[in-house]
């Protein structure tokens, strides 16, 4: 008997589809920000100790950095390409489905890291990143085809609520598994390195969790989400570079629209910024912070990243309450200087107590960043049916900005310093805020 259906805007279906997010969202918490940043760290026996890799010797920070780099590039390149590929054949589950088990795979292989086989390692690392990063573009491309247009802004923000509760669940998990072993069956012997060794395994583990956990819940989206409408059409040269044609004419459109480009020039170079911090932050804290001791350190990078969690919800609704009443430019602007005066301030950063007043400031000014900026591309945005393409270019715009932010970052961490790389970012910033001010009020062509 035929599963029957779930229809478009019913409960059943809205549920299905946020669910992904409570399945997806460990990765981003638990192995892009927090306990993989730890362990990658810790493999080194000092903050200067070098590796080799695809030929070159560099700063481990400095390999993480042009990986994630790479991911997005490719990530920036393929998604266009696929989604447009699936669009025309109405497969876009089955898309879903490989990126979300891909990356799942890659987590787990994450258990077997070592610099003694770093090029698999890096491979099971870029598995997991591009594996999250490209099953959300079919994920989000659902929106429109499981809900209405007055249900979509609310069922977003339970997805979004859904994968923030489960992320943290799941870290809390391993943060009791990585500061107390012995309550789950570690040995942590007599001495201090007999812990150590402990808390190394567990921070392993914590990577199968993450892989299984994401895989296991995803199958209930993936049971009732609809696989899309099947053409039956070959795939053909036109319509493998159909999504790439559609982001040129979007480029045309944003060309005789001052307000719109001006706009998404200013989100290109201060989303830039932002994303490369986020993603470096933990790494930055690992090798500049002077901790006390190595239990100290986990403790407190991991407690800096709930933290950010946090009072990034805190964060978005007051960004939320500012752009009410001041207008979204006008806000962005004020976060964009807070973000720079951060990029100083970080520069500066010795002690723990300063890391963690930095994560609050961080979270508080995240949150709303990311929420704004999209939501200010979506307000200018031209009366148009295909907004997807816009938002296609969107993504692919800010795909390629986190590539030359990461880039940036990592050029100048291995001449000189990760305090340095960060203190450069509030360039960037500075010439968002510029770009910002030069964005019409109202609309002009």
């Amino acid at each position: 008997m035929a599963k029957e259906q779930a229809l478009k805007g019913s409960k059943k279906l809205l549920n299905a589809w946020a669910f992904y997010d409570w399945a997806n969202s460990v990765y981003t918490l638990t192995i892009a920000s927090s306990i993989f940043p730890i362990f990658y760290s810790a493999l080194f026996s000092s903050p200067d100790q070098l590796v080799v890799a695809f030929g070159f010797q560099m700063k481990p920070t400095v390999l993480i950095s042009i990986v994630t780099a790479f991911t997005f590039l490719t990530v920036a390149i393929f998604s266009p390409i696929l989604s447009g590929i699936a669009d025309y054949v109405g497969n876009k589950k089955t898309f879903m489905k490989f990126f979300c088990y891909l990356g799942s795979i890659g987590c787990i292989g994450l258990y077997w890291f070592s610099l003694d086989h770093i090029h698999l390692s890096m491979l099971f690392y870029f598995m997991g990143l591009i594996g999250y990063w490209g099953s959300l573009v079919f994920y989000n491309s659902y929106l429109p085809d499981i809900a209405f247009e007055d249900q979509q802004d609310s069922i977003s923000a339970k997805g979004f609520s859904l994968g923030y509760i489960g992320s943290v669940f799941l870290l809390l998990l391993n943060l009791a598994m990585v500061m107390k072993p012995e309550w789950f069956g570690f040995n942590i012997g007599d001495t201090e390195e007999s812990l150590n060794v402990a808390k190394f395994e567990a921070m392993k583990i914590s990577f199968i969790t993450v892989g299984v956990w994401w895989m296991v819940f995803s199958q209930y989206s993936f049971y009732v989400l609809p696989k899309g409408v099947s053409t039956g059409h070959k795939v053909t040269k036109d319509v493998v570079f159909n999504g790439l044609r559609e982001l040129k004419q979007v480029w045309q459109k944003l060309k005789l629209d001052l307000r719109l480009k001006r706009y998404l020039s200013a989100f290109f170079v201060f989303s830039m910024a932002v994303q490369t911090i986020m993603l470096m932050a933990v790494y930055f804290g690992e090798k500049e912070i002077s901790w006390a001791t190595e239990s100290e350190k986990t403790t407190g990078l991991i407690i800096s990243i709930l933290v950010i969690q946090l009072v990034a919800v805190l964060g978005a609704f007051l960004t939320s309450k500012a752009s009410a009443k001041f207008g979204n430019i006008k806000t962005l602007i004020i976060i964009n200087s807070i973000w720079l005066c951060l990029c100083f301030y970080a520069f500066f950063m010795v002690t723990p107590m300063q890391f963690y007043i930095a994560a609050g400031l961080v979270g508080m000014v995240m949150g709303g960043v990311q929420s704004l900026g999209r939501s200010t591309y979506s307000k200018f945005l031209p009366e148009t049916e295909d907004s997807t393409s816009y938002f296609s270019f969107y993504d692919v715009a800010e795909k390629i900005g986190i590539v030359i932010g990461m880039v940036i970052f990592a050029v100048v961490d291995q001449v000189s310093s990760m305090r340095y790389a960060i203190l450069f970012l509030f360039i960037f910033f500075l010439i968002g805020i510029i770009l910002l001010l030069r964005v019409p009020k109202e609309k002009t062509s």
